[in-house]
């Protein structure tokens, strides 16, 4: 600071000279008023006059000179007068020139002041007299102030320093310089669970870097009038140092002038003020109040808000303030100094410049509390923890200020200890724990030193005794000799070698492992401290350090409860000082006496001095409340859940303020460790006495419980995770550190300030992991260089990243000398650093000794080109490399050529990757070794976006020519001139590639094009060249590798696409490619070549003899060369195909096939899309096309075609001879060209089909000769009556049509009338489809009356619901059989008559169906009323839903009293079945007689499945004594019960002539009251009594009936065993049986031996069923039944046999085999389920062979295969009959689909095959095979995982399936690409009903879509 002048020798006129540059500079800023004040101080200054403006600045400052100028040669007086007139008229006279001068000019008056002023007036004199006896006293105040502060804080570091161990000088204190963060928050930057494994971003500052550790003393410099924050951890010294500062500005010393007020402030003492005050009140209150009264007072504040600048606050611990400050965003106004407010707000306007702006403030925090300073700090700094120098320095110092010898030695010792235990000295780089461990070592070598001593006396009394503790305490000693117990206090000896081996008396100190034990430890060296109880321990007994631990605690249990609970309660509210009142004084005098606690002077509220207690230290504190919590009950779970919670380094302003503690969590979990039990359970026990174990207990596991929650977590950031390694190090639970690393086998570390404490915790947790291995990822994480001598504790690390520019080569230079020390690790990353090629080479010498290592990235780093090649030397000595990250290295080609050039010394490299320099990398293969083996593919060289030089391109090209074979280069991006790429491409036929060359975006010009073209003739090895010059511009040569072909065969492919070519640029390409022939497919596509490029091209084909395709798309070829390309398509031969798109200017493209005179001429295809074709053009191009003389299809699809566009087109049709095939598709609009061009069935004779749709696909085929039979489908369209008037005259004079379709035309019931009326003028053989022309049920009738109007009509269709449906089926035969089906139309009553008058008119109809019409019972009994029959019979169905139950019987009673033409009536579930007959045995009713005479010739009557009871048939007796003629009555499958039987055994005995009854239950129910009715029913041949339950007694009579019956079923039944015996041997008497079925019996052995015996006597069976009897009889059933084949032998009259569920296998099917050649008559055969192998499949089909009348085989779910499929293929031919072929549920391949194919060709009666599940998805041969199956009407292919290739190849076959009606392709993968093309087969389909596609790969958008369009698509599951 400034000297102080001394008035005595002080000569003001000198002074004034010498400040007279700063007085300038101040009075320029005065206003003109002061400055003429003074001015008038002058003889003779006249100033100027006020009603004038003021003069200038630049006047004002010559006046301002000229008044210095003055003064400067005045008298002293005269100078003093003016001085002391300035300092009183001026302001912002910075206070210490201020206080010169009125120092100066006041003692010049005194000396001066009876003289007379030679140059000023009195006036003029008298007041600066008057204000200085007001100013000056204001100084003199500040002054005498300042010094009674100075005194004050030099008395309280002399006592403070008394307890000092060394001197604080902040020139050794180093502080981290960090980034201010002004304005901003800056959140945690640790990647959370969702995004592992990105890239966090650095923050903005480089915190802790080298170059920014910097002394407190430099750190502060500069700080006055700023505001600076000092962070630090809890224990690193904030406050000892502030206090220091404190002391050194007492002394003048420091960065803080000694003329301002020093303010310290402790944060802790701020919350006891919980009144308002002012800024006054603050200062004089709070901190130190003047020894003068209100005027002293309000003198130091007025000059205190004048000079703010000259004072400084230090607020010292901000963590400690309970409040919480923030930044004001917005400046706001000043704050009134004198106005009471908040202590926060009061810290706040300082810190926001509110109060006192400009002062200098200084705050120290912990570094998670800095950000509520966010925006406020100029300036930031971190206190760095000590490395080993300053350790070893401390702990010399805290033994040698004891000051004897003896104490000395045990600091070398102590520090000798220290040094050489890893987690003691990671703990004390913090100066509290450094502290707390020396204590705890001076304690345990006192302790050994006393434990010596008294062994030594020990030995001297007894040598016996000596020898055998001796042979006792062998393995582990401890200090006394004494055995070391489990789970005792202290784990780890203090190992150490030295020079000169172990150091003596220090190698048995058993040292406390973690920071809870150090502090257990210093615990009990404090206690130990107690002058009153010190010496009572006997000196001769030895003790172990645990048993020292618990006697001292237990010896002051009372004690350490009363303060543990102290300490608790300090943490629960926030407080640090404790007042005398807060504790007992037993205790407080015990606390003081033994160093645990410190007394610091208080300043209460209301100014009095007052003496509190604090702990030594926060941390002590902590853990006190930490043996709190762990041993007393008075805490609960609940507050211990509460208080454990990780800490955070990173917190935001957001965040909740927390109170200060930050170790109390590491406590409790280092005291959850089994090896403090002992020791807490003395604090825990009671008063009594009594133990507390199990509280202990439960409380350390409810900390390990908590602790094992926080390692499953998978959201705690990067600095919870690391408090969480040492919450778990201090736990000592190696099994909780692996949970740790269970959810993160990566830590990944980010931003954090790292010491060596932290890198122990981190190891201790990595080694617990063994083999697994982990991974640490430090990102721009501080740590110093120690941390790395720390770091290979960690001993499985696989990988390990180092991100930040902080890193550089003395980091990487540290870290090789440890690298070698991992042995596990694979992956190393040094990226986004400072590394050079200096540290690159270290890294390099070390990475040669990791052989594990298989990825290394040193990427962004300033490694260049030195530095690459050192880490490319490392590739051959690390084998097991993968992959090497070398980008943004500041490198250049060079270091790309040195990889690359490695390449022929390391054969592993696959791939050598530059992108400019920004991404370098090198991966290497593992396919191969290092002897020469080749790899499994060729390793691939990408050099992108590079700049070449000639010479540059040079060197590449000689290291690429020498290395080994190349699947791929890629030089992608290249800058280079024409020479350069000419260099490539002369050396291009010395390099080996096997795959290709890329250099995209590397060549521009036509030129460039030119010179690669010329490589197709000149490098025989390039077969492909890609050529893009437009951009993207795209360039590659593909090479033929090890495809070489002979020069005959060879091809080569040339595109030039995008290339703006123009027609002269052709010549060149063709000069530039030679003599080549050899060019097969050409793309000139998007270019400029235009027609005349076009002439050029065609000129050219027959140089390009091996040509095949030409792309010439987009080349803006008009119409003239669309006649060109016409014209060509016709003269040469070898051009197939014209593709052309948007009248030429669009696609372009022309193919070729090889020129064979000897085969049939090829077809030719012209095909022009997207056009707009003119009538002169179509006239024009098809007159060209009728040179062609090939077969051609033309194809004007997607293009606008005119009415007079197709008029023209039909004039030249007929001279077109070799048209195949016109394609119209999407090109006819107008119903009037439509129908032009189905005037080409009347043109051309040669026309087969026409196909016309609009907008859709529309086509017109022709046959090279006159068509017999043709086709027409025009839909869609709108046919009204001149339309349809037009349509109908073609068609009458056109040729012969198979089927016309003619649906969805709107022709209404008008235009179906017409058409209807004029079909029997029409030539029409297959059939009429009408749907969907709005029809209604007027329509329907006139469509039905077809069936009388035209001969040939056979069938008619009708639907009028949603999809409407309307055929007509025609036969050539006279004379046929009529069908007449009506679907869901709601007809109504009048309908129904009209309907009836149809049929009766029309004699050869035979069938009727109605099916849901909505028709109601009375509406039916009067159409069956008026129906009439014809000879042959007439039948009629009519389903409805309400035909169940009651309804059923009363509807066929209704219709039998209605007509007695109805020869059988039978309702089946809801549909009605009835036949009409006449009958010439009809007889009338009597007219005079009561009684009804036999007048019914009904035959047969069922109720079947229709829900009908018994009590309901009642009303049937009349009905069925009416009808004496009954033969057959079925009531199966409902619930007949009682009452039913009761009916029967009424009406049998009035049937003479029954011969058949079915009474099948679907309820077991007995037939005993039936049975005896059943043997008085004489005429009775077939009984059905399935499900029933058969007595004992109804069997012994039911065997006296069965000899007569010819069919026999008791399917379901349930018996006795001895009832079932009786009947089984009753059917041994039926030898008149032909039919018997015994389905799903339960039959004992007993009862199948009598079976098979039966079954030999019945020789006349054709009918047997035996399915499912074999799993009721056991596990041995199979076997079992097999005994009854051979019973079969004799069965010669089999025609129908079923054996479903046998499970028969091989053996049971080599007996069937034996029986097949003897039934000769066999038509249907049932083997399902029956394990049949593929072996005995194949076997079966072969003795089928003999089967000749075979119709119906069923084998499903067997495990037949494709042997038996190849057997079917060669015998299913010559069973002609076949017509059913169910083979679902096997598993047939690829092969078996094929056999089965052409087994289905020759399948000409075959209606149904299933092929679901059987194995195989590749079933397209099958669909093909389809074809030649004409009568085919069901195919099931389902669940075969079937995809769009079955659908499209179904949909070729089905308009050659006429009688197909339903497809089953559920579950398969067809998409609607299939589902489309099935759609499209539709149209020609009018007999199939439904395809099933539930399930398959069809979203349900997509799925209503589709069944919208088409009705008969059904994607349900049902």
């Amino acid at each position: 600071m400034d000297e102080e002048v001394d008035p005595d020798d002080a000569n003001v006129n000198l002074i004034l000279a010498q400040e007279s540059s700063e007085l300038l500079s101040i009075l320029s800023s005065q206003s003109p008023a002061v400055i003429m004040k003074l001015c008038q101080m002058m003889p003779g200054f006249t100033g100027w006059n006020i009603n004038h403006p003021a003069p200038s600045p630049a006047a004002l400052r010559e006046h301002i000179k000229a008044m210095l100028e003055y003064f400067r040669e005045a008298s002293a007086a005269d100078c003093c007068n003016f001085l002391q007139s300035m300092c009183i008229l001026c302001e912002n006279i910075p206070m210490h020139l201020e206080s010169r001068l009125m120092s100066l000019a006041g003692h010049a008056n005194s000396v001066w002041e009876n003289s007379t002023p030679s140059v000023t007036d009195e006036k003029s004199s008298s007041p600066p007299s008057e204000q200085q006896l007001i100013k000056r006293p204001r100084i003199d105040h500040w002054e005498q102030y300042i010094f009674a502060v100075m005194s004050f804080l030099t008395r309280r570091w002399e006592q403070l320093s008394e307890c000092l161990v060394r001197e604080v000088p902040l020139e050794n204190v180093w502080v981290s310089l960090r980034a201010a963060n002004r304005g901003r928050d800056r959140p945690d930057q640790t990647p959370g669970s969702a995004d592992r494994g990105s890239r966090t971003p650095e923050p903005d500052g480089d915190y802790g870097s080298t170059e920014s550790r910097l002394t407190l003393e430099t750190f502060l410099q500069g700080c006055a009038g700023k505001v600076t924050v000092l962070i630090g951890q809890s224990g690193s010294g904030k406050t000892l140092l502030m206090c220091s500062l404190a002391q050194q500005w007492a002394r003048g010393l420091g960065p803080i002038p000694s003329s301002f007020l020093f303010v310290l402030l402790e944060f802790r003492q701020l919350n006891l003020l919980s009144q308002p005050l002012s800024l006054s009140e603050l200062l004089f209150r709070h901190y130190l109040p003047p020894k003068g009264g209100d005027d002293e007072k309000r003198a130091i504040v007025e000059y205190l808000l004048s000079n703010p600048e000259q004072s400084c606050w230090v607020l010292d611990g901000y963590d400690e303030f309970h409040s919480k400050l923030t930044r004001q965003e917005v400046q706001k106004e000043l704050l009134d100094p004198e106005s009471p407010l908040p202590v926060a707000d009061l810290i706040s306007g300082l810190l926001n410049r509110q109060l006192l702006p400009g002062c200098t403030v200084m705050v120290t925090c912990r570094p998670r509390d800095v950000t509520d300073l966010d925006g406020i700090p100029d300036k930031v700094g971190q206190l760095l923890g000590w490395d080993c120098h300053e350790i070893k320095e401390y702990v010399h110092s805290f033994f040698g200020v004891k000051g004897h010898a003896a104490n000395r030695a045990l600091g070398v010792q102590a520090a000798d200890l220290l040094l050489s235990t890893r987690h003691l000295l990671a703990m004390s780089s913090l100066p509290v724990r450094c502290n707390i461990c020396c204590i705890c070592l001076e304690h345990l070598l006192l302790e050994q030193r006393d434990t010596g001593m008294a062994q030594k006396q020990e030995e001297r009394r007894s040598e016996t005794r000596k020898d055998a503790r001796e042979i006792e305490e062998k393995g582990v000693q401890m200090p006394g000799g004494a055995r070391g117990k489990e789970g005792s206090l202290g784990g780890n000896h203090a190992q150490r070698e030295d020079q000169g081996g172990r150091r003596r008396g220090s190698e048995d100190i058993m040292l406390p492992p973690t920071l809870t034990q150090v502090y257990l430890t210093g615990l009990t060296a404090f206690l130990s401290r107690d002058p009153d109880k010190r010496g009572r321990k006997d000196p001769a007994k030895t003790v172990t350090p645990q048993q020292s631990i618990v006697g001292m605690l237990s010896q002051y249990r009372s004690e350490l409860c009363e303060l543990s609970q102290l300490a608790w309660k300090g943490l629960e509210d926030s407080k640090i000082l404790f007042m005398e009142e807060d504790i007992s004084q037993d205790v407080l005098h015990f606390s003081v006496r033994t160093g645990l606690f410190s007394k610091v002077e208080l300043r209460r509220e209301d100014g009095m001095l007052v003496n509190s207690y604090c702990f030594i230290h926060l941390t002590m504190q902590e853990f006190l409340a930490a043996l709190r919590i762990m041993t007393s009950q008075d805490v609960s779970d609940t507050q211990l859940t509460k208080r454990f919670s990780l800490k955070t380094r990173w917190t935001t302003k957001s965040d909740q303020r927390t109170v200060f503690t930050d170790s109390l969590h590491l406590y409790v979990c280092g005291l959850a460790s089994p090896r403090c039990t002992q020791a807490l359970v003395q604090l825990a026990r009671t008063s009594g006495g009594a133990g507390g174990l199990n509280f202990v207990q439960t409380r350390q596991a409810l900390v390990i419980k908590l602790l094992k929650k926080l390692c499953h977590s998978n959201t705690l950031t990067g600095p919870k995770i690391l408090e969480l390694c040492h919450c778990v190090q201090e736990s000592q639970d190696h099994q909780l550190a692996q949970q740790v690393l269970g959810m993160r086998p990566t830590l990944e570390l980010r931003n954090i300030r790292l010491v060596p404490d932290d890198i122990d915790a981190l190891a201790f947790v990595a080694n617990s992991v063994g083999d697994n291995g982990i991974g640490l990822d430090f990102g721009a994480c501080s740590m110093e260089l120690e941390c790395l001598d720390v770091l290979p504790r960690c001993q499985y690390i696989h990988y390990l990243c180092f991100r930040g520019r902080k890193y550089g080569d003395k980091f990487a230079e540290k870290l090789s000398s440890i690298l070698p020390k991992f042995t596990t690790l694979r992956k190393l990353e040094f990226c986004g650093a400072s590394l050079t090629a200096t540290g690159a080479a270290c890294l390099a010498s070390a990475l040669q000794n990791c052989p594990a290592i298989t990825e290394i990235n040193v990427s962004d780093n300033n490694l260049k080109d030195a530095g690459i090649e050192h880490i490319a030397d490392v590739f051959t000595k690390l084998p097991g490399l993968v992959s090497v990250m070398l980008g943004r290295n500041n490198s250049s080609l060079k270091a790309v050529d040195c990889l690359i050039r490695k390449m022929t010394s390391c054969l592993n490299i696959q791939h050598v990757h530059a992108d400019g320099m920004k991404e370098v990398t090198v991966t290497f293969s593992q396919n191969s070794d290092l002897n020469g083996h080749k790899t499994k593919s060729e390793p691939r060289i990408s050099l992108l976006n590079q700049k070449w030089s000639q010479l540059e391109m040079h060197k590449l090209a000689e290291s690429v020519a020498r290395c080994p074979a190349l699947s791929i280069l890629d030089l992608s991006g290249s800058q280079w001139d024409v020479e350069t790429l000419r260099m490539l491409t002369q050396f291009l036929p010395t390099f080996n590639i096997t795959g290709k060359i890329i250099v995209n975006d590397s060549c521009s010009s036509v030129e460039d094009l030119v010179i690669l073209t010329a490589l197709l003739p000149d490098c025989p090895a390039v077969i492909e060249l890609h050529i893009r010059l437009q951009i993207p511009a795209q360039v590659s040569m593909v090479f033929s590798g090890r495809r070489e072909k002979p020069a005959d065969e060879r091809s080569k492919i040339l595109c030039l696409s995008c290339c703006d070519l123009l027609p002269a640029d052709l010549e060149r390409v063709w000069k530039s490619l030679g003599a080549s022939s050899d060019i097969t497919l050409l793309d000139l596509s998007s270019n400029c070549l235009g027609c005349k490029g076009l002439r050029k091209l065609l000129e050219a084909l027959p140089r390009l003899s091996s040509i095949q395709e030409i792309n010439a798309h987009n080349n803006n070829i008009g119409m003239e060369g669309v006649v060109m390309l016409a014209g060509a398509l016709c003269s040469h031969n070898n051009l197939t195909e014209i593709l052309i798109s948007h009248g030429g200017r669009g696609q372009v493209t022309l193919k070729f096939c090889p020129d064979r005179s000897d085969d049939k001429q090829q077809m030719k295809t012209f095909r022009m899309n997207n056009s707009s074709l003119l009538p002169s053009n179509v006239t024009t191009l098809c007159r060209k096309l009728v040179q062609c003389h090939s077969p051609l299809e033309l194809d004007l699809s997607h293009s606008s075609l005119t009415d007079k566009a197709v008029e023209n087109l039909l004039k030249v049709l007929p001279k077109m001879t070799s048209l195949q095939r016109l394609n119209v598709s999407h090109s006819i609009t107008s119903t009037a060209a439509a129908l032009m061009l189905v005037s080409c069935l009347t043109v051309s004779q040669r026309a087969m089909s026409v196909e016309l749709r609009p907008q859709t696909e529309s086509f017109i085929h022709f046959d090279s000769v006159k068509a017999e039979h043709a086709s027409c489908r025009l839909t869609h369209f709108s046919l009204n009556g001149d339309s349809l008037e037009r349509l109908l005259g073609i068609l009458q004079q056109g040729p012969h049509l198979s089927d016309l379709d003619l649906s969805s035309n709107q022709l209404e019931d008008e235009g179906v009338k017409r058409f209807v009326d004029s079909l029997p003028e029409l030539k029409i053989t297959s059939c009429v489809n009408l749907s969907n022309n709005s029809l209604t049920q007027q329509g329907l009738l006139d469509v039905a009356s077809t069936l009388s109007t035209c001969a040939n009509v056979s069938d008619v269709e009708v639907s009028l619901r949603v999809g409407e449906r309307c055929v007509i089926w025609f036969t050539q035969y006279e004379g046929c059989e009529k069908t007449l089906s009506i679907r869901e139309s709601s007809l109504e009553r009048e309908h129904l008559v009209r309907l009836a008058e149809i049929v009766s008119v029309c004699p050869s109809l035979t069938k009727l169906q109605l099916k849901n019409n909505w028709l109601q019972s009375g509406w039916i009994g009067d159409f069956v009323k008026v129906l009439n029959s014809s000879e042959r019979g007439f039948s009629v169905s009519i389903e409805e839903c309400w035909i169940r139950s009651e309804e059923a019987v009363s509807l066929v009673c209704r219709c039998l009293d209605l007509n007695s033409n109805i020869q059988t009536i039978k309702v089946h579930y809801t549909t009605l079945h009835l036949s009409l007959m006449k009958s010439a045995e009809l007889t009338s009713v009597s007219g005079d007689s009561a009684d009804l005479t036999p007048s019914m010739a009904t035959e047969k009557i069922g109720l079947v499945d229709c829900a009908v009871e018994g009590h309901q048939l009642a009303s049937m007796t009349r009905i069925i004594q009416k009808c004496p003629l009954l033969t057959e009555l079925d009531f199966s499958h409902n619930s007949l019960g009682l009452e039913g039987a009761e009916f029967l055994c009424s009406v049998l005995p009035s049937l003479p002539h029954l011969t058949s009854l079915s009474i099948g239950s679907k309820e077991a129910c007995g037939v005993e009251k039936l049975s005896e009715a059943l043997l008085q029913a004489t005429a009775l041949q077939c009984l059905n009594l399935s499900g029933h339950v058969i007595e004992d007694s109804a069997a012994q009579i039911m065997t006296m009936m069965l000899p007569r019956l010819r069919s026999l079923n008791l399917s379901h039944c349930v018996w006795s065993a001895a009832g079932g015996l009786q009947l089984i041997k009753a059917l041994g008497e039926c030898v008149s049986l032909e039919g018997l079925c015994l389905d799903s019996l339960e039959l004992n052995e007993e009862s199948r031996v009598c079976l098979a015996q039966s079954l030999r006597n019945i020789h006349s069976i054709r009918s047997l069923k035996l399915n499912k009897i074999a799993p009721a009889m056991g596990h041995s059933g199979a076997n079992s039944v097999l005994h009854l084949l051979p019973a079969l032998e004799g069965l010669t009259r089999m025609e129908e046999i079923e054996l479903e569920g046998w499970r028969m296998a091989d053996v049971g099917i080599e007996l069937l085999t034996r029986l097949l050649p003897v039934w000769t008559q066999l038509r249907k055969i049932s083997l399902s389920k029956n394990l049949i192998s593929d072996q005995s499949g194949d076997k079966l089909l072969e003795a089928l062979s003999s089967c000749g009348r075979l119709e119906e085989l069923h084998v499903s779910d067997n495990n037949l295969g494709d042997l038996t499929a190849a057997r079917m293929a060669l015998v299913l031919p010559w069973l002609t009959h076949i017509t059913v072929l169910e083979i679902s549920e096997n598993r047939i391949g690829r092969e078996g689909s094929v056999s089965l194919s052409k087994a289905i060709m020759c399948m000409k009666n075959l209606t149904k095959i299933h092929l679901t599940s059987v194995g195989t998805s590749e079933l397209c041969a099958v669909a093909a095979s389809l074809a030649h199956c004409p009568l085919v009407q069901d195919v099931g292919l389902g669940w075969n995982n079937c995809g769009d290739d079955v659908a499209e190849e179904l949909a070729r076959v089905l308009p050659l399936c006429q009688k197909l009606t339903r497809i089953d392709l559920e579950s398969n993968s067809v998409s609607v690409l299939g589902a489309e093309a099935l759609v499209r087969a539709l149209q020609s389909c009018p007999a199939l009903q439904l395809i099933r596609l539930w399930r398959n790969h069809i979203s349900p958008t997509e799925a209503t879509r589709l069944h919208l369009k088409e009705r008969r698509l059904n994607f349900s599951s049902t």
